[in-house]
């Protein structure tokens, strides 16, 4: 049996109910056919990096998983019919199962700085170059000759 990496994005608007019904129902689908679930980490709501279906935020599921090799591809098909999966990969890995990842901070949306206190600040004046003092004249009047 391979070691599978199974990642899958999750429709954010789908309640807590319906979306642990959903993780339930592909961890069940692995063992049903032959493979064994050895860890199912939910990242939780994160920001997407760009628009999937006119949605910016996706709740991340990570689920390691011991399969035959037909297995990813049953699990991808099932995954692909779901109206709920914005988005899935899945990737074969040899060695150690990785430790569990400490989950990041939630997403929030960065506050905007007050209006008035960006009107009081005063703008800073650009600095001018600092003057560069000139090299003095030589003095052509005296000619220095040692031979003299």
């Amino acid at each position: 049996m391979n070691q599978y990496e199974v990642m899958y994005v999750i429709d954010p608007t789908l309640e807590d109910s319906a979306r642990s019904e959903l993780i339930n129902r592909f961890s069940d689908l692995v063992v049903k056919n032959g493979g064994e679930v050895d860890r199912v980490d939910e990242w939780g709501k994160r920001r997407l990096a760009y628009a999937i279906q006119y949605k910016t935020e996706g709740y991340y599921v990570l689920m390691y998983i011991k399969a035959p090799a037909e297995l990813p591809r049953e699990i991808e098909r099932n995954m692909q019919i779901s109206d709920s999966i914005l988005r899935y990969l899945t990737v074969r890995y040899e060695g150690e199962l990785p430790a569990k990842r400490e989950p990041l901070k939630p997403y929030a949306p960065r506050e905007a700085a007050p209006v008035a206190e960006a009107a009081v600040a005063p703008a800073e004046a650009p600095v001018a170059p600092a003057e560069v003092p000139v090299a003095e004249a030589v003095d052509d009047e005296k000619p220095v000759s040692e031979a003299e």
